[in-house]
């Protein structure tokens, strides 16, 4: 059993978001943690110093907003948004947090996949703890 599962969950991909849950809920031990984390892509310092603060601001309260509805009002699972960019920021998250477990979702890689990797992929390959990856 797991102590403290963390689940990336994109603002695009949420509908695969139950599959992800069900198997959490399996492998949390009676007393641990679920936190579903959604990475918003960081926004460049040349273009943020042109952007007024109040649309960061409201990106990240659409998406708190956006990941609370995926959510459904369950309370057992913490949501979490964070900026930066997604494979390196779930990691460090992880590292961060202390997190025993990562349960991620994959789509069918497509061909620019191939040449550059997914986010899982990158998961997978640079993660300090147990990775799950759900297809």
């Amino acid at each position: 059993m797991y102590q403290n599962i963390l689940i990336p969950v994109a603002p695009d991909h949420a509908t695969s978001y139950n599959q992800a849950m069900n198997v959490a809920r399996q492998l949390v031990d009676p007393k641990g943690k679920i936190t579903a984390l959604t990475v918003l892509e960081a926004i460049p310092d040349f273009v943020q110093a042109q952007v007024p603060h109040e649309i960061y601001t409201n990106r990240v309260a659409e998406a708190e907003a956006s990941l609370k509805s995926d959510l459904g009002g369950v309370t057992d699972v913490e949501p979490v948004v964070v900026s930066g960019h997604s494979y390196r920021t779930i990691l460090d998250y992880a590292n961060e947090a202390n997190v025993d477990c990562i349960i991620i979702t994959s789509h069918k890689p497509e061909f620019s996949d191939y040449l550059i990797g997914s986010t899982a992929a990158r998961v997978v390959r640079h993660a300090k703890c147990c990775v799950v990856v759900l297809r």
